[in-house]
């Protein structure tokens, strides 16, 4: 496999130094792409860097992750406006452990040879003094050199300017690339297109402080097809974590791309050969009603973020609002998942002593959920068979017990085909 060639056709080759594709063909090449640890948990806009590695260690290549543990510490000013909250050594070591645990799922860290490495560039850097990097790296790169930098330029000439701090960044990652190239092997390194900068900087350094050829390549930022930012719902960032953004959540903001966007994440968010995408894109234009490409899309990511079980869980969970979910489907769903696909239908609380004996439906309906404004009203829907409790259609004599509640403390009431109400249980 060339791996340029799979980027390239991918569409995922922004820009990259000269000679780096006859440097990756002419021997197995370490590689590496840096993770920002201020949180626990990588989130889809990292996506399209991951895929970099994971294609750079199917052509052969090492990939390593490096976790700026150190420079977690500083903050980068790429693409931001303003100065980032700094973490201590502590947080920033239980986010790294977190992130390699994502990673793992994308990386294979023991095949031999070109097993994937997670490196922390606070190992290296924890013991060299202020005067030692001034010396060793400061003196190689000039002030001339880093102002140029667009990153830098724009904070400059933004109202809020930049730290002393942040300006040294573009070194610190710099020295990152060089401590690689030198200890590690390291001839490459990846990232966004907006780390452009900061890479060349470091190839600079390599050449500059020790005589060596280095090399950069950058992927295009991902946006939509309507120039928006990828990477974010409604509600924030989607994360990777099944906690931060449950696997329904996930499973949905790919189900719910465009069908421009998702002939373009496919591509660069999917292993599928450049037939298997040509055939998925052949059967999506001649029914575009069924959605092909985004299940196609959302299934392999689902599966490969989460877990099979979770991906039928939220294809499942889909599929209640859509009228064709059962009883039993609603039960197996966590409460996350539950609190997820009903997240914008009316909720309701009622004390849990109204359940210390039955309920008859009328007056759950009516006295305590007030889903109906009269016990009439509700009568005249349940002898209509037009209520569902927990999606099974109930009458007038119906019960409600304690051992109904989903999780043990929810009810769902369906009132007519698209009406629900969530009941929870205080």
């Amino acid at each position: 496999m060339n791996f340029i060639e799979e980027l390239r056709w991918r569409g995922m080759i922004y820009d990259m130094t000269p000679g780096t594709e006859e440097q990756l063909m002419k021997e197995m090449t370490s590689a590496y792409i840096g993770y920002d640890p201020t949180s626990d948990s990588l989130h889809i806009g990292n996506l399209a860097s991951i895929m970099m590695l994971v294609h750079l260690q199917r052509a052969g290549h090492k990939p390593f992750a490096l976790v700026g543990g150190a420079t977690g510490m500083i903050g980068d000013p790429s693409g931001k406006s303003e100065e980032r909250n700094l973490l201590d050594e502590t947080v920033l070591r239980y986010n790294q452990s977190c992130i390699r645990k994502q990673l793992e799922k994308f990386l294979d860290f023991n095949c031999g040879v070109n097993a994937a490495e997670l490196v922390n560039n606070y190992d290296w850097t924890k013991e060299f003094s202020f005067l030692h990097f001034l010396r060793d790296v400061g003196k190689h790169i000039t002030v001339n050199y880093m102002v140029a930098k667009d990153s830098v330029k724009k904070r400059m000439e933004s109202g809020s300017g930049i730290s002393f701090t942040e300006f040294s960044y573009q070194l610190v990652q710099g020295y990152d690339f060089c401590w690689l190239f030198e200890h590690k092997n390291v001839k490459l390194q990846m990232g966004g297109s907006d780390q452009w900068g900061n890479i060349v900087t470091g190839t600079e350094l390599i050449r500059r402080k020790l005589g060596g050829e280095a090399f950069a390549l950058t992927c295009p930022l991902i946006t939509k097809a309507d120039g928006g930012k990828f990477g974010k719902s409604e509600l924030g960032n989607v994360w990777l974590d099944p906690e931060k953004t449950s696997p329904y959540k996930f499973y949905q903001f790919w189900m719910n791309t465009t069908d421009a966007d998702a002939s373009e994440y496919i591509k660069k968010f999917t292993l599928f050969s450049m037939d298997e995408i040509e055939e998925l894109q052949k059967q999506h234009n001649e029914a575009p009603h069924l959605r092909i490409l985004q299940k196609a899309l959302a299934r392999d990511i689902t599966i490969r973020v989460h877990s099979e079980e979770d991906y039928r869980s939220a294809v499942e969970a889909s599929e209640i609002l859509f009228g064709k979910g059962t009883t039993e489907t609603l039960k197996k769903l966590s409460e996350n998942t539950l609190l997820a696909v009903f997240e914008g239908v009316p909720q309701s609380d009622i004390p849990d002593d109204v359940f210390a004996k039955s309920v008859n439906v009328v007056d759950f309906l009516t006295d305590f959920t007030h889903i109906f404004p009269s016990k009439g009203e509700a009568r005249r829907m349940l002898k209509e068979g037009g209520v569902q409790i927990n999606k099974e259609k109930v009458g007038e004599g119906f019960l409600i017990t304690p051992d109904r509640l989903l999780n043990k403390r929810y009810l769902l009431v369906q009132k007519g085909k698209k009406n629900y109400f969530l009941v929870k249980v205080l």
